[in-house]
């Protein structure tokens, strides 16, 4: 609740200079980003149209490089990113662009092997290894201590990524990052890293096709395109040594040592968090608006909207995962 009420605050403040507009005037704002946070976007756009006909928020889910893009060059009035932006994307920017979390999600290596129904379980080094292109079957020995008892076949594996800037991979590289000295090494962080193997899908939606119709495939998507899509999605083993599956309790333990620690400008990682029942592949995600924007009346208007997603909204986000 502190950190809901820091960032009303905060654009409360930022909203100060907005002077006053007609209640009934109809306003269309529009916005561009992320995909991850797109289902609890669009249901909170049409839930706040329910009870505001006068104003229309309109979102384009291209990914979170689309969004940061986007909101720099002025052509949207708010962007969506879940990887924030980097000082030198902030200082390219005409002004200064302030970042709010919004909710919480989860990233989970979803796959598709033929006849394997049972949910594996992965570490983040044999993800790290799969997605360099070192692990290449299904059956490899790292996949199969993991896994007793799993029969696991020797299926070439297919490695499904993001070939759109994307905060997702963002969070995805982040993770790997911390856990395979090599990718971090090799690869690093980033929207849009230089793959070493694999095929690309354009957002979200993207990368589940792709992995729903390539058997031996695997890829990493958000948790509620996962379970939209029927995917088989992993346990992820935690800095506890923990194999844990992704959901609204295991990723807010993870962003409850963040919360506490959350830096001014609210740009934060928390993957891999420490912690008993912490799923390590979590993140926020932030919506991106200038601190001074030129609209004053839209800027009003989003201020409204804010406090009512960071209040009342937050109860559709759960039913989202």
């Amino acid at each position: 609740m502190k950190a809901i009420q820091r960032v009303v605050a905060v654009l409360a403040g930022a909203a100060a200079v907005v002077v006053g507009v007609a209640a009934q005037q109809k306003m269309q704002i529009n916005g561009a980003g992320a995909t991850f946070p797109y289902p609890i976007y669009s249901k909170w756009f049409s839930e706040y149209n329910k009870l505001h006909p006068n104003v229309e928020i309109n979102y384009q889910p291209i990914g979170s490089g689309g969004g940061i893009r986007q909101i720099t060059n002025q052509t949207v009035f708010f962007g969506a990113t879940d990887g924030p932006m980097t000082n030198d994307q902030q200082l390219a920017a005409p002004a200064k662009i302030l970042h709010f979390p919004t909710v919480l999600g989860a990233v989970v290596p979803v796959y598709r092997i033929p006849n394997v129904n049972a949910t594996l379980k992965f570490s983040g080094p044999a993800l790290g290894d799969i997605f360099l292109g070192k692990i290449t079957k299904w059956n490899d020995p790292a996949i199969v201590k993991l896994n007793p008892g799993v029969n696991l076949p020797n299926t070439d594996i297919t490695v499904v990524h993001r070939a759109d800037g994307s905060g997702t991979t963002y969070i995805w590289a982040d993770y790997l990052a911390k856990v395979s000295p090599e990718w971090k090494a090799r690869v690093g962080v980033g929207t849009s890293p230089n793959w070493p193997v694999g095929v690309g899908g354009k957002g979200n939606e993207g990368v589940a096709g792709l992995v729903t119709q390539t058997p031996g495939a695997i890829g990493y998507v958000e948790l509620i395109f996962a379970l939209q899509n029927k995917i088989s999605y992993g346990q992820v083993q935690n800095m506890d040594g923990e194999f844990v599956s992704a959901s609204v309790e295991s990723v807010t333990l993870a962003a409850a040592a963040a919360a506490a620690k959350m830096p001014p400008d609210f740009r934060v990682s928390i993957t891999n968090a420490p912690g008993k029942g912490v799923y390590p592949i979590s993140s926020f995600t932030w919506l991106l608006l200038y601190e001074n924007p030129k609209d004053k009346a839209q800027a009003k208007t989003i201020l409204e909207f804010m406090k009512w997603a960071l209040a009342d909204g937050q109860k559709f986000a759960s039913g989202l995962g």
